[in-house]
């Protein structure tokens, strides 16, 4: 796959998967909770324009039609010459989390996104719901026990088919990592986790590294203005400080932490000037004292928030890890 954007645009990094695939660093969010198809179609032929190659959806979020109708028009305008230029990446959700379900799910998206495979295909959370019902966030009495070698054996299956380049997961403990890699024939090439400055996954990150699983953060900026987000990044006193000595936004500083991590990213805005920042991060470098004062940050996970009363606790899912 080649990293080079079209004349204008920036051209954004590429890692190795343990698939022996790449994958651009940044990318293009989706999830959001007002997507309708013109604004998804309209922001991603944008991004495309700005020099983003991965974009990633998931069946959940309402965006495989508007995220296909964006790359048949970026091929139609000669943006891209191939969708081989572009990295995709969905994911199975909740009430297809059963073994019978994962294949036909995945081709629902690749329907909706009118493509004839993924480059990635990720489970969304380890747990599972009853089949058809669609929702979150879920009640207790909507959960169902969660058959992670047979869901496993299907996602391998998709892969084996060609559906999907290279299968993985997301919001995945070390734990829940330890027991899939102890029958996977095909082991997870990524781990999405929520990650940023104020919740840095130390332990998380060093255990994908030495698993060769490359993690991808998702809300690197907390999701400001989500359900699940928090202000906390976007606020952070010690962020703009660093901002201001690098004459750089909070968060360029925030998305460049994460690059010097060794993590990809994915970075949710429609916004034409908030997405060309967010790809201008590769022409500086954090100092050892902006590493001093981002350690110091307060940190917690901001995902949990969207548990609702009387339903399942998110943080149970994490094992007790940070």
């Amino acid at each position: 796959m080649s990293s080079t954007a079209k004349q204008g645009a920036v051209p954004v990094p590429n890692v190795v998967l343990q698939s022996s695939f790449t994958m651009p660093v940044t990318g293009l969010g989706t999830g959001s909770e007002t997507n309708d198809d013109l604004t998804v179609k309209a922001a991603a032929v944008e991004a495309i324009k700005l020099g983003y190659r991965h974009f990633d959806t998931a069946s959940f979020y309402g965006s495989e039609q508007g995220l296909g109708e964006a790359i048949a028009e970026a091929l139609k305008l000669g943006l891209i010459s191939s969708r081989n230029e572009l990295f995709i990446t969905s994911k199975l959700w909740l009430s297809d989390n059963h073994p019978h379900l994962v294949l036909p799910a995945l081709q629902n998206s690749l329907r909706s996104l009118g493509l004839e495979y993924l480059d990635l295909y990720l489970i969304h959370w380890p747990i599972s719901a009853k089949p058809k019902l669609k929702k979150f966030p879920y009640d207790d009495d909507d959960l169902v026990p969660f058959d992670l070698k047979g869901v496993w054996a299907s996602m391998e299956e998709c892969h084996n088919l060609g559906l999907t380049k290279s299968v993985g997961v997301s919001n995945f403990s070390c734990k829940k990592l330890e027991n899939l890699l102890s029958f996977a024939t095909i082991p997870p090439a990524v781990n999405q986790v929520e990650l940023n400055p104020c919740w840095q996954q130390k332990n998380l990150r060093e255990y994908c590294k030495a698993k060769d699983i490359m993690v991808t953060a998702y809300s690197p900026l907390g999701a400001k203005g989500a359900i699940w987000g928090s202000n906390d990044v976007m606020d952070s006193e010690l962020l703009k400080h660093i901002a201001h000595a690098h004459g750089k936004t909070v968060a360029q500083v925030s998305l460049r932490w994460l690059y010097e991590q060794g993590v990809t990213f994915i970075v949710k805005s429609y916004n034409k000037e908030r997405m060309k920042q967010n790809l201008e991060i590769f022409d500086f470098s954090l100092t050892n004292d902006d590493y001093q004062k981002i350690n110091q940050i307060k940190q917690e996970r901001k995902v949990k928030n969207c548990a609702p009363p009387g339903g399942f606790v998110i943080d149970d899912l994490w094992d007790g890890e940070n």
